[in-house]
């Protein structure tokens, strides 16, 4: 399966035999506009401007925006109801969790995630091999945060997303405070704005945080 980085917190996820699914793609708000993709369906965490521009995305997909669980071509879709900020929603409301099952992979998208790391929360998301996370805190959780996360659930993947890069206007933190929280060899800055990925490349020896180019 390919994982494409189409920037802000929007990646588009392709299984082998050619199913895909876009989530959370964005509005030129943020500062800059979202490659134009297609794809067979449509994940929104939640109704922000910088999640929700499904009309961006081409090839009349199904949108799939609220807990339960779905099942497209080749890809199992489970959608778990969490917290946009630390206050049970009262502040930003409620976001969604996604995990994908492709070609034998557990993906984890976890969109404006803003609640703490709880043992309840961990237990619904796991397992994961791949966990996409928000890491510029502010409207999010923040790098320290981001990291018990990632202690908790263990992936061999990570790739941090919802963090300010050079034309965004949105008052998040860089990638950087993230990166810091591991040490340096775990952390792989990639020229490139999608991996592929099958379960062999899985070897269970250590965490590796893999920062895309937006596409």
């Amino acid at each position: 399966m390919k994982i494409q980085y189409l920037g802000h917190s929007s990646f588009k996820l392709t299984e082998s035999t050619g199913t895909s699914v876009v989530c959370d793609p964005y509005s030129p708000e943020v500062g800059f506009a979202m490659k134009k993709v297609s794809a067979d369906a449509v994940t929104v965490s939640h109704h922000h401007f910088d999640h929700d521009n499904v009309a961006a995305v081409g090839g009349n997909p199904r949108i799939i925006d609220k807990e339960a669980s779905y099942d497209l071509p080749g890809v199992e879709i489970n959608a778990v109801k969490s917290f946009h900020d630390g206050s049970r929603g009262k502040k930003r409301g409620e976001n969604v969790i996604f995990k994908f099952r492709m070609d034998g992979l557990d993906i984890c998208h976890l969109g404006d995630l803003g609640e703490a790391c709880s043992a309840e929360l961990i237990e619904l998301i796991l397992p994961v091999d791949v966990l996409l996370i928000p890491v510029g805190g502010n409207y999010t959780i923040d790098a320290e945060t981001a990291k018990e996360y990632v202690d908790r659930l263990m992936p061999e993947i990570v790739i941090p997303m919802h963090y300010r890069t050079k034309d965004c206007r949105i008052d998040i933190e860089k990638v950087d405070e993230f990166l810091d929280e591991f040490d340096d060899d775990s952390v792989e800055i990639s020229d490139s704005s999608e991996i592929e990925l099958s379960r062999s490349d899985l070897t269970g020896e250590r965490t590796r945080v893999i920062v895309l180019r937006r596409a």
